[in-house]
């Protein structure tokens, strides 16, 4: 019985220590302009299996997520945000994709921010 008591114990202590290492933080730079484009690039990680937390900073271009390391990478992440038309560093949007996103929102031709002329 005292086996049994301390095979569980040990077993619970393992699983809570797994449980902790589950989320990371990571940051990185992606490419927009406004808060539309705050809006597209949070929603297309939030729809991610595994991102728990994105947000996406206009001025600095920096997101920053939370996420579940067993059920998704900063590679599938860049592959929702150049689905719906951002570049990253890494991974650049199709032109068919950019092609869609709202006019005053093309960051290829003006980088600049215009988080107040619209959201």
């Amino acid at each position: 019985m005292k086996k049994l008591i301390l095979f569980l114990g040990v077993a619970l202590m393992a699983l809570t220590a797994t449980a902790q290492d589950k989320n990371k933080k990571l940051n990185f730079e992606v490419n927009g302009k406004c808060g539309m484009c705050k809006a597209r690039i949070e929603k297309a990680c939030l729809n991610v299996k595994g991102v728990k937390y994105a947000s996406w900073d206009i001025p600095t271009h920096e997101l920053s997520l939370i996420i579940d390391e067993r059920k998704t990478n900063s590679m599938e992440i860049k592959s929702a945000i150049a689905a719906v038309g951002h570049d990253s560093k890494e991974l650049k949007a199709t032109e068919e994709a950019y092609a869609k996103i709202h006019p005053c929102c093309k960051y290829r031709e003006d980088n600049t921010d215009d988080s107040k002329h619209h959201d």
